[in-house]
Order: C-alpha cells, then structure tokens, then sequence
C-alpha cells in the first residue's frame, strides 16, 4: 500500500491492448455476463441473511443505548492507557536506558541517536554547501546559470532535448521568481536524502525477496508506516533527534523507504525462473546470481521505486518543514500562516518544479537504453557530456564571477506574481463573498453538520459489530476478526469521538472523490488520446505537496470542516481517475465485441459487461482514495478541524508521543480496516468473473 500509486502511460498503454486480463466471462444476449459458477448462486441465496443481520445488529444496538451506558460510551475504565505505556517507554529509553554502564563506554540512546544525526550531517553539509551557501567566502556555492546548464546538459543525456528544456526551464524558474535559496537547500537536502532511501529500501527489498520470515514480519511495520500520518511519528524523532534537516532525513526515510522496498522486493520477485537457472547453470554464486543477474533484469522495477522514493522524499520533506527542515517547505508553512497566499502559490509551484524535473528525468533513465562505446576512441570523445559539463561549469563560474546576477539575481531582477495573485484574491473576497459563503453555511448546516452529527451517534459496539460482519461476508472469520480489532482499536484507546469525526470527513471526502473521479475516468477512457491526455494532468497534479491544496479552500472557503473536505477531494482523486481508466481500458476487446454483436446497445455494454469486468480495479482507486484521504487528515488539522488530525498537531506542539502515537495508529488501523475489506472484496470478485 502506498499514499499514491503511480501509474504511467505504458500502464495505460498495457490496459489498451487487454493483455493483462484472462479471457473473462461469457457473454450472453443483451451484454450480460452469464453465471459463472455454483459459489456465486449461493452468494446470491444467502446474501438476504446478511441483510438481516446487519439490521438486527443495528435495531439490538439502538436498543441496548438507551438502558446500558456501557453500549452509548466506551467506559473509561475499560481504556487502555496505551499513551502512558508510550510515554513511559520512551521516558525510559531516553533517560533511563544506559548501555556499558559504569564503564567508560557508558552511553545513552540519545547518545546514539544524536551519534547517527552528526554522521548524517556530513554529507547533507557537503550537498548545502555546493548548492546553497557555499564552502567559504572565495568558494560560494554554484552560480544559478550554472546548474541551469548543468541541468539542461543532464536532460539532454537522458531524453534529449526535451528533457534538456524542461531541465532548463525549470531551474530557470527558480532563479527568476527569487526562490532560488529555498529551493536549493530544499534539492540539497533531496540529492542527500533519495540515495539514503533507495539504499535501505534496496536492502530491505533484497531481504524481502530472499526470506519470506523477514517478508512477513516488516510487512506489518509497513503498513503502519504507510497508512499513519508522518506527523504522527515527528513527535518520536525530535525527542530522539532533536529538530532541523537531519531529523527531516530520518522521518523521510520511514515514510519513504516501504514503497521503494516493497517496489524493489517485488521486481526481484518477478524475475522469470528460467532467468535465475541460465545464471546457475554457469556457476553463479548467491551472490552473484543478485547482482550479476537478478538486479540487472529487474532494472526497470528497481527505477521505477527510485522514482517512487523521489516523490515520496519530496513529499515528506515539505510536511518535515514542521520539525524545523529548512527550504521550500519552510518558507511555504509560514506564508501560509500568515495568510500570504500568493507567495505561498509561487513557493509550492518551485516545489511542483522540481518534483516534475526529478521524475521526468528519473522516468528518463529507467528507459534509457544502454549505448555501445567504442573503447578505440579517446577519453574525451567516450565522455562527450562529461567533457561539456566541465568546460562549462568553469566558462560559467567565470562569467558569474564577472557578471553577480548571474550567480544570484537580486530582488529587483526577479519577477514575483504574488501581488496578481493577491489582488486575484481580493477580488473574489470582493465580489463573491456572499455566494461562497451562502454556498458554506447551506454545505455545513445541511449536508456536513448532520452528517457528522449521525456518525457520532452511532453505538461503538454496533459499528464495530456491523464492521467485522462485513469483514466476515467478503472474506471469512479471519478477515472479520482484523477489521473487527483494527476498528475496536480507537475505543478502546479513549479516542471513539474523534475516530467517528475522522471517519465522517474521510468518508464524505471519498465519496466525493469516488464519484468526480469515476465520472472523469470514465469520460477519459473513451478514446486512447483522452486517457493519455488525463493520465498526464494526473502525473503533473500528483506531483503538488498537499499543503498547497490547502491554499483555495482556506482562501473561497475560510476555516471550516468543508474547508478540509474540499482539500482532501483536490488531493485524493487522482488515484480514482487513474484506476478507472486503467479497468474500463483493460476490459478485453473480444468481450466488448462479443456484447455488441449480440445487440447490445453502448449503455448496456458499459453497466452489464464493462463496469462488473473493471470493477475490481475501480475498487483499488477507492482504497487509494481512502488512504490519501487519511493521509490529509493531519495536515487539515492545521485549518481548525476537531478529529484525530487534531490530536496529533496537538500531540507534536506538545511533544507527547505517546498521544501522537496511538491517534496516529488509530488512523492507520481504520486505513489498513479499509484496505483489507477492499482487498477481499476485490478477491471474491474476480473469483466470480473468472479473473482469478
């Protein structure tokens, strides 16, 4: 599981051509798919019963609030004080824990920790220095004409001149709206912290694909990682850490390292036997067979969790802004709190800048080919780019030396869009206000406060009842069992109220989300051209850190549960159009030809043999939609929301870990609930359409 699955083009492409499907159902007249097997007759026979169960489960429920306390709210006495347990550990491990103790070895935790920081902070002061504030007074840092060109030569080596452009016109930008500092301590602390994680997550993905024990124990540990809010485990790491750009490595690092292992681990994995036996057959050790011949073949996958560490380092390291990273992130958080919104704009779109620069060129190298050199030729003809970068690093540095603003442009040599921005801004305020304030009090008087209200009203013994009965309808005791437990979990830790707020704000989002993105993948999945056309706005939104999403919402919308609602819907529904796409692209064509010679009309091809064959993919959009929507839960917490969000930016002002920790798990149990009911749902379906 991943905040944000990726998806290119080659993977539509993949879907046009249907080869990724079985040959599916039958079809019969009118485009309905014909009954597939005798399990799915006795679905359909016993499906009433569930039914009924559900509705005595409510109707019981409902009964017993009103004669026991115990069923309306959760006893305080039967709480676990899992935040003091937290607490106390941590309190120990930093103060009370001693290693070699005693001896002149003596040492603490916080020793090790702050220990491993100042290792870090070599390499991290060696990229700031070439980047941002230079080595010394007669060394300063790389003119910004000179990674312009540097970055435009690289582009150019990768995918040609059009990599060589948009590496050009990007960096230029940077320079030219005068966030050049800002972004450059922000690409510093990237160009240190991405190989990081794709060593550890190489490791562990290595590690994944050879020991199915060592598979089965981080994978937990990884889920968690991924579902629970990275500003949940902040708290822990500036208490082991302290504050600052190290400690912004190492929370990228947890957040970042599980989808680059688990993409690694599965590459690996899917290296063809016969591959693995060839390397054998010639004497390959373990060791070599690795990486002489399993690395190498999996290449592509191992680029493609590159790319996925690239994006998720630079998401995390904008959201590590709060524990004192400096950049981008820093200057985008305190013009947002200062209602400066149209600087806020230009700083997240430096940050959208360089994501797009990283990923296009990380994209780049996993499709390069490898190029024959002819050893006979020179150094400099065998290195003909490596020759043009140093020749014009030193003509570059000269001319900056000569030329200031070619080193740094001035405030009064850039251009800022800002005061456009803002003055767009008053104008809306201006002539607006009275609709989109209607529109607010309607939303959150009518639709969202009642809403809530309901979902805070309901029985926690009920919903948890209702929860593990779904669980048992759509994969068995054991699947009922985990999601029963995972949704226990926020009741039994006190934080009940605030788990039913989240879960009527993530709800209402994903329903929304659900429907504007199925509505927009399934116009877009027509015609090839549309799906690449959206696929490619999905790449650009994608790339935005959720704090920008914030910007709109509060700018039309002020402080408000809609405010946050709106945000989670600009964030999270790029992966239901991406998914719908991919399923309706992927049905097979026979299929759709079989349905409309047999006289289907398009309606009826679309609802009775499309839709059911795609559904299952449809099904995974919404559980990534759920997951970023948890994902957004603590950074809305930052516009006035009253859930678990809350409970962690209160937690991290405080530094109570073990608040910011169990709230934090609360969301990721109700995330990794979510993904296992989908998850078998989806399985129960493909099993009846005869895709599994």
């Amino acid at each position: 599981m991943t905040h944000s699955a990726t998806l290119s083009n080659d993977d539509l492409n993949r879907a046009d051509s249907g080869a990724h499907r079985p040959a599916g159902p039958a079809v019969r007249a009118g485009g309905v798919a014909a009954p597939l097997t005798d399990g799915r007759s006795r679905t359909v026979r016993h499906r009433p019963l569930y039914w009924v169960a559900a509705l005595a489960i409510i109707v019981l429920g409902q009964f017993a609030v009103s004669r026991l306390a115990w069923v309306a709210d959760y006893p305080s006495d039967w709480v676990l004080p899992l935040k003091d347990w937290i607490d106390s550990f941590f309190e120990w491990l930093v103060y009370g824990l001693r290693f070699f103790a005693g001896t002149a070895f003596e040492f603490t935790p916080r020793d090790l920790t702050r220990g491993v920081s100042g290792l870090l902070a070599y390499p991290l002061g060696l990229s700031e220095s070439l980047f941002f504030d230079g080595f010394s007074k007669q060394v300063p840092a790389l003119p910004w004409i000179t990674v312009v060109g540097l970055a435009a030569l690289l582009g150019h080596w990768l995918g040609g001149w059009r990599s060589a452009l948009l590496g050009a016109l990007a960096f230029a930008y940077l320079a030219l709206f005068g966030v050049w500092q800002a972004s450059m301590q922000t690409f510093s602390l990237v160009l240190v912290t991405v190989p990081m994680v794709f060593l550890i997550g190489l490791v562990a993905g290595v590690l994944m694909s050879k020991s199915r024990h060592f598979k089965n124990a981080v994978t937990p540990l990884f889920d968690i990682l991924q579902s629970m809010p990275p500003f949940a485990y902040l708290v822990p790491i500036v208490v082991l850490y302290g504050v600052g750009n190290v400690p912004a490595m190492i929370a990228t690092a947890l957040f970042a390292v599980p989808p680059v292992a688990r993409c690694i681990s599965l590459g690996l994995e899917s290296v063809r036997q016969g591959v693995l036996e060839a390397g054998r057959m010639m004497g390959c050790t373990r060791w070599q067979l690795l990486w002489q011949v399993q690395l190498p073949a999996a290449r592509s996958v191992l680029l493609v969790g590159l790319n996925q560490g690239i994006m998720q380092t630079l998401a995390m390291i904008v959201l590590a802004a709060l524990i004192g990273a400096s950049g981008l992130g820093s200057e985008l958080l305190t013009s947002l709190q200062s209602l400066r919104l149209g600087e806020a704009l230009e700083q997240g779109i430096a940050i959208v800048v360089i994501a797009v620069v990283l990923d296009r060129y990380s994209r780049a190298y996993a499709l390069k080919q490898p190029m024959y050199i002819d050893t006979s030729l020179g150094w400099w003809r065998r290195h003909p780019y490596v020759v043009l970068a140093l020749a014009f690093l030193v003509v570059s540095i000269l001319l900056a030396r000569a030329l200031p603003d070619l080193a740094l442009l001035t405030n009064e040599h850039s251009i800022t869009t800002a005061p456009y921005w803002n003055a767009g801004i008053d104008w809306i305020n201006m002539h607006l206000y009275e609709s989109v304030q209607a529109f607010r009090n309607f939303t959150l008087l009518e639709i969202l406060i009642p809403t809530r209200d309901f979902f805070q009203a309901i029985p926690w013994i009920t919903f948890v009842a209702l929860v593990a009965l779904l669980g048992y309808r759509l994969g068995g005791w054991s699947v009922a069992l985990i999601a029963g437990l995972l949704i226990l979990f926020p009741a039994a830790t006190g934080l009940w109220l605030e788990a039913m707020t989240t879960l009527y704000m993530i709800g209402t989002a994903a329903v929304v989300c659900v429907s504007v993105g199925f509505v927009i993948g399934l116009g877009a999945s027509r015609t090839a051209g549309w799906s690449r056309f959206a696929a490619g706005v999905c790449d650009f939104l994608q790339t935005f850190p959720s704090f920008i999403y914030l910007i709109p919402v509060v700018m039309l919308f002020k402080v408000s549960d809609l405010s946050a609602i709106i945000a989670v819907l600009l964030f999270a529904v790029v992966p239901m159009i991406r998914y719908t796409i991919l399923g309706l692209r992927g049905v097979p064509t026979p299929i759709i030809e079989a349905a409309t010679q047999q006289g289907a009309t398009r309606l009826q091809r679309l609802v009775k043999v499309e839709l059911p064959i795609a559904l299952p993919e449809i099904m995974l959009g919404v559980n990534q939609v759920i997951f970023m929507a948890l994902f957004m839960v603590a950074i809305t917490a930052l516009i006035g929301t009253q859930d678990l969000g809350a409970e962690i930016n209160a937690a991290r002002s405080g530094n109570e870990i073990g608040k910011a920790l169990v709230a934090g798990l609360c969301i990721a149990f109700m995330g990794i609930a979510a993904d296992r009911l989908i998850g078998a749902w989806v399985k129960h379906k493909k099993v009846e359409l005869g895709l599994a």
